[in-house]
């Protein structure tokens, strides 16, 4: 088994805003018709107290940044322990970050991982925290 190397390389930064278009498509993609993200009266009288995005919908930046970093090592190796914080809400901009925290030389291959988050591009508030793993040649 070979070593471990401590690095901090940063993952490239992705951006998506929160539109009801956008929840609205996803809500069809995804089969997931909860009303808090499509119905501004009920999302009001809930605990977020508006309507927010889908917490897949935000996550799914992670694997869109993660993808663009390794490509097809990542659709066919990757994985994802995440921890969801905050909501994203109608109008908010959000944004991946990440960056590779080690790498370690295993049998045949290059195990890296990495810190990675959706945050909140206005203020900064983490709306997902975790980490990410992908297989290199």
């Amino acid at each position: 088994m070979g070593g471990i190397r401590e690095v901090e390389a940063p993952l490239p930064e992705l951006t998506l805003e929160i539109t009801q278009d956008r929840l609205n498509a996803y809500c069809t993609a995804s089969g997931d018709h909860n009303p808090l993200h499509w119905d501004a009266e009920f999302a009001a009288a809930t605990q977020f107290g508006g309507i927010i995005a889908h917490g897949m919908l935000t996550l799914a930046l992670v694997s869109r940044m993660m993808a663009a970093a390794y490509g097809q090592a990542w659709l066919e190796s990757g994985s994802l322990r995440t921890r969801f914080k905050g909501a994203a809400y109608l109008g908010d901009w959000v944004a991946s970050r990440g960056s590779v925290t080690k790498e370690e030389e295993r049998d045949g291959y290059r195990l890296v991982t990495c810190a990675v988050a959706v945050v909140n591009g206005e203020n900064g508030e983490e709306l997902v925290t975790g980490t990410a793993t992908v297989k290199l040649p």
